[in-house]
């Protein structure tokens, strides 16, 4: 039976932490003949007014031939209250070929009852449901309170954590395809695998050719990713890690 979970921030039980300041994994970025690139998703503890908050980023760069036709340099971050684990603050900083943005939004999550307050550099103030998450936050809160409950789910379940990006609220959905064994670097691993729900058009051709795999331990961790669009496939495989909660349990 297909169940859809849309349940807001805020009114889950707290759940086992899956990660912990400290933790840092690296990424290769693989797309045909030329293209390559290297990602890192990092965690650590620091401060935004004052306050303790554990803060997120995530670095994306183009390497060799590819960074020679088409230089990327994109990162993002994210402020997230070690409390709520919601964000306080995010920051969007795009550097794609010709092309370069920067946006900084803050979040407001407890002056309203019903709503989060959304404060843009690039657009001014608006407001969003309650529990509002950034792109990089809504995949840390995946991790800690929906895949803890990997489980019980079947296939064909599906997530769906709003989030605020690129100055509009942007649904994230996760639909749950089952358990796959994978290989990376280091390694077979056990995963929980996810469709995110992508938009059919310009880019992808169904609805489901993007995949994510998480390592079916208590980490939960982001292992591979994988793009399917119209001109190509992009490969995203973990290459090393580092501070993780336990340690990751390959196959023999």
């Amino acid at each position: 039976m297909l169940m859809i979970m849309t349940v807001m921030p805020g009114w889950l039980p707290a759940q086992i932490q899956p990660y912990m300041p400290g933790e840092k994994v690296s990424y290769q970025i693989r797309y045909g003949i030329v293209g390559s690139g290297l990602a890192t998703l990092e965690i650590k503890e620091g401060y935004y007014l004052g306050e303790p908050i554990w803060h997120a980023v995530v670095n994306g760069q183009t390497t060799g031939l590819a960074d020679a036709l088409y230089k990327v340099r994109d990162t993002y971050e994210s402020y997230i209250d070690p409390e709520s684990d919601l964000p306080v603050f995010s920051i969007r900083n795009i550097h794609e070929g010709r092309y370069h943005k920067y946006n900084e939004v803050g979040f407001d999550q407890t002056s309203r009852v019903d709503s989060t307050l959304v404060f843009s550099d690039l657009t001014g103030n608006h407001a969003g449901p309650k529990g509002l998450l950034d792109i990089l936050s809504c995949f840390y809160w995946f991790r800690k309170y929906y895949l803890a409950k990997a489980d019980t789910l079947v296939p064909g379940d599906t997530f769906t954590m709003m989030t605020w990006f690129a100055d509009e609220l942007y649904p994230i959905i996760l639909k749950y395809s089952g358990k796959e064994t994978i290989r990376i670097k280091s390694g077979k691993l056990e995963c929980y695998r996810f469709n995110p729900v992508t938009e059919v058009g310009r880019v992808f051709k169904t609805e489901e050719d993007m995949v994510m795999w998480f390592s079916a331990d208590e980490n939960f961790l982001p292992v591979k990713i994988r793009f399917d669009i119209f001109v190509g496939s992009f490969h995203v495989d973990m290459t090393n890690y580092e501070g993780l909660r336990v340690p990751l349990n390959f196959i023999e």
